[in-house]
């Protein structure tokens, strides 16, 4: 029979659910409240257990084999959001997106090299020269997701100091190769350090769920005046193999609900701009700590 499928969620979260068909939401007492407006929104039962220990999961894996639960489980002592497959003698815990993405960019980084162009685009550039407006010289940027260090090389040619970094090891060696300095960070699980002038961010923030978003964003709040970054415009999320030929995971954002979270992670925002690709728009943000 087919395994159960168990989405462990922490409160007030929705990651991991695009998609899902879900038969019943689980929760213990503590955390019934949260647990109960996302069954509503689910259109799925709630249950409440007195304890989602081990035990628990077991018993609820074995009435749900072949179907998809969520636990709103903080205290399970897994890294939340996550998704397990339980076979009935144990579970396996399951790469979530951005794992899966990460580990393409450590596999293909030669190929995700050679398939972007040399140099930023024109949209790319006039978001350095407002960056260039709000950051005096010498300012200290630290670059996440910095890819093959392009946008560090023009970033530093206009008189800024940066840090480069990467959270896959194949990008952090491919700089170094090239003659930069540059530190392995995952700016979902990493502190971001600091204080700098400017948190830089292109074609990162697409691989984050919303909610991985709004952690990245309070990180960034903590640690830099100013943050800079590019993202796509869409709806909801997707996989695509496009240019890599192996999976990466994209999270696609209209522009309201975007400024809504940069608001609500205590970011002002100074410019907003939109830029048309082959494959779809951008946005090109400059935001001000509030």
């Amino acid at each position: 029979m087919c395994p159960a499928r168990l989405i462990l969620l922490p409160p007030g979260s929705r990651d991991r659910l695009t998609g899902e068909r879900v038969a019943m939401v689980y929760a213990s007492p503590a955390v019934e409240e949260a647990a109960a407006r996302l069954a509503e929104e689910l259109s799925a039962g709630l249950t409440v257990v007195p304890e989602l220990a081990e035990a628990a999961v077991q018993e609820i894996a074995d009435q749900h084999r072949g179907e998809t639960v969520v636990l709103v489980a903080p205290e399970l002592g897994i890294a939340l959001p996550a998704v397990i497959e339980h076979e009935g003698d144990g579970w396996t815990v399951q790469p979530s997106p951005n794992e899966v993405t990460l580990a393409t960019y450590e596999e293909a980084a030669e190929q995700f090299r050679d398939s972007i162009p040399r140099g930023p685009n024109a949209f790319l550039i006039e978001l350095f020269d407002l960056i260039d407006d709000h950051l005096r010289s010498g300012g200290s940027v630290l670059e996440l997701g910095s890819g093959t260090g392009r946008d560090a090389v023009e970033l530093e040619r206009r008189g800024h100091r940066v840090r480069r970094t990467d959270a896959a090891q194949s990008f952090v060696e491919m700089i170094r190769a090239n003659g930069y300095e540059a530190d392995q960070l995952n700016a979902l699980t990493d502190d971001l350090g600091g204080p700098y002038d400017l948190v830089f961010a292109d074609a990162v923030f697409l691989h984050f769920t919303p909610d991985q978003l709004a952690a990245v964003l309070r990180k960034a709040h903590d640690a830099a005046e100013l943050i800079a970054f590019t993202t796509s415009e869409g709806d909801g999320d997707e996989w695509s193999t496009r240019y890599l030929d192996l999976p990466r995971h994209f999270t696609l954002w209209q522009e309201q609900p975007l400024r809504d979270l940069l608001a609500h992670c205590g970011w002002t925002v100074l410019a907003w701009q939109r830029g048309q690709a082959t494959r779809g728009g951008w946005y090109y943000v400059l935001a001000h700590r509030t």
